[in-house]
């Protein structure tokens, strides 16, 4: 980075990767899944408030409402009657919501000055310093890998956060605040459709109904966006229309230099003033003469 890319990709880094990722594995431990998920898609909600402070952009009742919405929604897909609630494991994930939606405010605002792969490039480097420390202070090195556990680590760490958050940023960059805010909701879904396709679980009607739920508020404000972008520019009116001249005679103006006259206007005389006017058959003598 240079100049003040230095601070802000640190900020960033320590937003988007180092302090989430942390917060994300605390609340993923202490909580089922279904109380974490739930608590992280009050994040619509968090990002329409932080988009109007630091974005300026205006706080709409759609965005409100599928936020709202959203929440019901992930709760109606992931709660079961299992669900508990561990202090520290709630208080990780709220500030992980509130620590990713800062992140992606601030990706906003701050436009990238290169391309994808150095920005995210930055941001994962930053990251990753941040969490060593807690590493070797919480936990230290594994004692041992495996072939397995390399597999994992290559798919965490190419396709599950290079790739994830390459395609992240990208989105950031090109639709407003309030619609990428809403589309981390689509992984409880995915997550859910994954657990009866790939591991047999079943799905109840609360959950269809909480799916459809989630669904709708997610592709609410994107429909709004793209019909925006879709709508036909109205047709410019012209300076003057036809049928405003036609059927009536309207004394000529004065014509501005290097201009032609209007073929449909009164003839006039387009001679400089004071020279000789040109002689017409009617003024040469012998004809036309009146007693």
């Amino acid at each position: 980075p240079r100049g003040i890319w230095w601070l802000r990709a640190s900020v960033l880094g320590l937003l988007n990767i180092g302090a989430f990722f942390a917060l994300l594995f605390v609340a993923a431990f202490r909580l089922p899944g279904g109380v974490a998920a739930t608590a992280g898609a009050i994040q619509p909600l968090v990002v329409v408030g932080l988009g109007a402070l630091l974005v300026g952009e205006r706080v709409t009742a759609r965005a409100v409402s599928g936020g709202v919405i959203g929440v019901v929604g992930v709760g109606l897909l992931v709660l079961g009657p299992e669900a508990a609630l561990d202090p520290v494991g709630v208080a990780a994930a709220v500030a992980g919501t509130l620590v990713m939606a800062t992140g992606v405010v601030l990706t906003r605002r701050w436009t990238r000055p290169v391309d994808l792969a150095t920005f995210t490039g930055w941001q994962l480097t930053a990251g990753g310093l941040v969490l060593v420390p807690v590493l070797l202070l919480v936990e230290g090195l594994p004692a041992g890998l495996t072939v397995r556990n390399g597999i994992g680590f290559l798919w965490l760490g190419v396709v599950g956060t290079g790739l994830a958050y390459g395609l992240w940023f990208r989105g950031l960059q090109r639709l407003p605040v309030s619609t990428t805010g809403v589309l981390v909701l689509v992984a409880p879904v995915v997550a859910t459709l994954l657990g009866w396709v790939v591991l047999g679980q079943g799905l109840t009607p609360l959950q269809l109904v909480g799916m459809v739920l989630v669904l709708g508020a997610v592709a609410a404000p994107h429909v709004s966006v793209t019909r925006r972008a879709a709508a036909p520019s109205a047709p410019r009116p012209s300076v003057r229309p036809l049928s405003s001249t036609r059927g009536r005679r309207t004394s000529p103006g004065p014509a501005s230099p290097g201009t032609r006259p209007d073929p449909r206007s009164p003839r006039r005389s387009c001679r400089p003033a004071g020279s000789p006017r040109r002689r017409t058959p009617a003024d040469r003598p012998g004809r036309h003469q009146s007693g």
